[in-house]
């Protein structure tokens, strides 16, 4: 059994303009024949409405159950249970706030030094592997005259081991100023 607007604003205890705001917005939908079902759009109205419009939360529905009457708004928008299903205000508000926190977070945390770039690391890591890869093949050239005296003065394995580390370990010690 279908309610007119004005009914159905009765029902809810809301004015007629902000049930037929309601139908134009899309928050509740009407029946083929102009008519409101008060389950259907009661259920709606939960659902769809903003907390901040919701005024007459407190307000007593009327017990008695009026006529219906052919009135009939036209609906500019489709109703949303037309649309794609989407969350309702709160859930998306909800969603909406735990970015928004995530996001300041993250601004805070870049802002306190926390967090950097990842375009700057990712630049800086290459050029110090650019200066380590040419650090380590200028090691051949500095030290093989080293080796080859060592070896023609005393052809001992360990002179080289300690001539090789002691290039490496200058190379990484400049790299690390």
């Amino acid at each position: 059994m279908g309610l007119s607007v004005r009914a159905y604003a009765q029902h809810r205890g809301v004015s007629h303009t902000a049930v037929a705001k309601a139908i134009k917005a899309g928050r509740i939908s009407v029946e083929p024949d102009g008519t409101i079902d008060p389950a259907k759009a009661d259920a709606q109205w939960a659902r769809n409405t903003l907390p901040s419009q919701s005024l007459n939360i407190g307000a007593k529905k009327p017990a008695a159950k009026v006529e219906t009457g052919g009135v009939s708004t036209p609906v500019s928008t489709p109703p949303l249970e037309t649309r794609a299903a989407a969350p309702d205000y709160q859930t998306s508000r909800a969603i909406r706030e735990a970015y928004a926190a995530r996001l300041a977070k993250l601004e805070f945390e870049e802002r306190t030094g926390k967090l950097i770039n990842a375009d700057e690391v990712k630049v800086k890591y290459f050029n110090l592997a650019r200066l380590l890869r040419d650090r380590i093949q200028q090691i051949p050239r500095k030290v093989a005259p080293q080796i080859v005296a060592a070896v023609v003065a005393q052809p001992d394995q360990r002179v080289v081991e300690d001539l090789l580390m002691e290039a490496i370990r200058e190379a990484l010690e400049e790299l690390s100023r």
